[in-house]
């Protein structure tokens, strides 16, 4: 079987090459980005079966390099549909939504995926990279609230990322933006104390100057009209993230023992998909079962077995269908009820 690593390449780095087209030249290159990032990528999750092969051994150079190229892609298109859609490419009103919808779709799916890569890497640089693409998306808290929140409480009511069974996603939406800042602003107030770290270097102090100092490029870029994109597109981009970790966790939790404490992280509180452009275009995501079980792992050492819960369609597909709560709760309480019985459930009722 061919390396899968190409794979990744193409279906990652030819949306924002779409985008990007759009977003100078409009016509119909401002809808392609759109098409690649949702009706392609759902016809090739259809007719291609073949799973993604894992890679076995070190492949981190090769996977770290693509998590960097992918990380510039993010700064150079926000730069570039900032200033398209205020105006200095003479883009008429559906082109603009165009545009605006394809590098929303690549930020809140691409990315999300390969920031999220980049804060769980070993390398100094690359976690500083992840968190500066999600300072760009107005969203730096999660840098912190992921690894130090959601990893660590996932499956229980301690995690605001792990959403109740019967819980809606409009519902979760708030209660976990909330939480996830709240709780990651907590973690690392007692990391800092615990480390002796001033004040000033504070992680969230970061997110802050951070997030204004991308709206003022966005106000040198375009004006009122430029902070408004770049609004708009964080909280576009960041509805996505929140579906993923909304459809990834629903109603999945782990045991409490008789000491209170949950059990440890297992492959029985994620939910999957095997769909392999989908995979590709979100760096293996969707695996993310094998995620939580090794977070440090590089993506394309992602496993997928057929014990773990797997999600009826692709990730986005029912992403999608999460934003219809009683159509997603008709398709998903059934199985996140059989999972808390048969697959580990019990314990912390969520």
């Amino acid at each position: 079987m061919p390396h899968p690593l190409p794979v990744f390449y193409l279906a990652t780095l030819t949306a924002p090459l779409l985008v990007a087209a759009g977003a100078l030249w409009g016509g119909i290159w401002s809808v392609a980005g759109v098409l690649w990032m949702t009706a392609l990528t759902a016809l090739l999750d259809r007719l291609v079966s073949v799973t993604l092969p894992v890679v076995e051994g070190d492949e981190f150079p090769a996977a770290d390099h693509l998590t960097r190229t992918l990380a510039l892609a993010h700064f150079l298109l926000w730069l570039l549909v900032i200033a398209a859609l205020s105006g200095w490419t003479g883009l008429g009103g559906w082109e603009k939504l165009g545009v605006f919808l394809g590098a929303g779709l690549f930020m809140g799916q691409v990315s999300n995926s390969n920031a999220h890569e980049l804060i769980h890497r070993p390398a100094r640089h690359l976690r500083r990279l992840g968190r500066w693409v999600y300072i760009s998306l107005l969203f730096g808290h999660h840098a912190s609230a992921h690894p130090l929140v959601h990893h660590v409480h996932v499956g229980t009511r301690a995690d605001p990322s792990t959403a109740r069974l019967g819980e809606g996603f409009y519902r979760f939406w708030g209660r976990a933006w909330i939480g996830g800042f709240r709780d990651g602003l907590r973690a690392e107030t007692r990391r800092s104390v615990r480390s002796g770290r001033p004040r000033w270097r504070h992680p969230y102090l970061g997110y802050l100057v951070g997030a204004v100092a991308v709206l003022l490029i966005a106000f040198v870029i375009g004006g009122g009209a430029g902070v408004l994109w770049a609004v708009l597109l964080a909280i576009f981009a960041q509805s996505q993230l929140m579906l993923s970790d909304y459809v990834q966790h629903y109603g999945l939790q782990r045991k409490i023992g008789a000491d209170g404490r949950a059990e440890p992280v297992g492959p029985k509180q994620s939910w999957n998909a095997p769909q392999p452009a989908s995979s590709a275009l979100m760096l293996n995501a969707p695996r993310h079962s094998d995620h939580h079980c090794t977070p440090n792992r590089a993506f394309p050492g992602l496993v997928l077995d057929a014990d773990m819960p797997m999600l009826p369609r692709s990730l986005p597909v029912m992403a999608s269908l999460a934003l219809v709560p009683p159509l997603w709760k008709r398709v998903m309480n059934p199985r996140a009820a059989r999972w808390r019985v048969d697959g580990g459930g019990g314990g912390d009722v969520l």
